[in-house]
């Protein structure tokens, strides 16, 4: 049973180094994307993190550095010419001993979702795994991933207006080549105790709702009781498993995941304010405009002309 207080979940992986007491100029403060090298942040070893959740994806492509990770209640270590990642909403904590070069990419659902693919894990299924095994790759394998941490490092450093769309594009080649070599016969079905079922079950749930509103297909708001009512589970404790192993509850799951859509329709649709509200199940458009500033700070309208190139 853990016990990690409130305060130790951070949604940006600039919050997290913040506590930390780490550099955190290199950091977009929106934190839907960063990337940086560790051996530029890390200057003190060695360093042992506290035990942190962090609602954001981070993938590690380790050069050259040695060290340790856990996820939940799993230890890995590391090495040299290892890759891994850690989904939203596990408990999280690292150890560095040593680091020579490290890449370190942060980024948000909503970030993969409108650049990298709107069906993000139809495509890469992986991204729902409870626990990833870390992989040490060959020398000739391993450089195939670090030329591509370059190119996207160096976009991420420029003005380019499209960087993010470009950025979007070199890790879609990224992930692509992280499901050819390691994960390309994944099957969740074999993966994780009672209670991460559960969550891949949810999360699986969520993306059919939100796809078959895509489609036009009869929209209304998602509530608790329907995500529950799926997993064929009393509704206060689904909510309970999905908040002590996520760190977030299922209507915070629902919300986040109602304005990730709503941000990837209004950035890369034609259509009005009123037909994204109806598509994403909302009566009346008046209340899609608030629920959408009170999680952005922004109306519909102010965040399409904001985020416009």
């Amino acid at each position: 049973m853990h016990d990690t207080p409130t305060s130790l979940t951070f949604d940006r992986i600039n919050d997290l180094y913040q506590f930390l007491d780490l550099p955190t100029h290199h950091f977009s403060p929106q934190g839907e994307f960063d990337i940086h090298k560790l051996n530029d942040i890390h200057t003190d070893l060695p360093f042992a993190s506290p035990v942190f959740r962090a609602n954001f994806y981070s993938f590690v492509f380790v050069c050259d550095a040695d060290g340790a990770y856990t996820t939940d209640e799993q230890r890995f270590s590391t090495e040299p010419r290892t890759i891994y990642f850690t989904n939203p909403g596990h408990y999280k904590s690292f150890t560095w001993h040593r680091i020579k070069d490290v890449y370190l990419v942060s980024l948000s659902e909503a970030f993969l979702k409108e650049n990298v693919h709107a069906d993000i894990f139809d495509e890469f299924p992986f991204l729902l795994a409870e626990t990833v095994v870390p992989r040490v790759l060959s020398p000739v394998v391993f450089a195939e991933f670090e030329q591509l941490c370059a190119q996207i490092l160096v976009e991420y450093t420029s003005a380019n207006p499209y960087r993010n769309r470009i950025i979007g594009n070199l890790f879609v080649v990224a992930l692509l080549k992280i499901k050819a070599y390691f994960w390309q016969d994944y099957n969740p079905i074999y993966e994780g105790n009672r209670s991460s079922q559960i969550v891949r079950d949810f999360k699986q749930f969520l993306e059919q709702h939100f796809r078959a509103l895509s489609q036009n297909e009869p929209a209304r708001q998602l509530q608790v009781q329907d995500c529950a009512t799926a997993s064929h589970l009393h509704p206060s404790y689904f909510n309970a498993v999905i908040k002590s192993k996520t760190g977030k509850s299922v209507s915070t799951w629902i919300a986040e995941k109602t304005v990730a859509e709503a941000k990837a329709l209004l950035l890369n649709s034609a259509l009005s304010v009123k037909e994204i509200a109806y598509r994403l199940g909302f009566a009346e458009p008046t209340h899609f405009s608030n629920y959408v500033k009170k999680h952005t700070g922004l109306s519909p309208v102010q965040f399409r002309v904001r985020q416009s190139p």
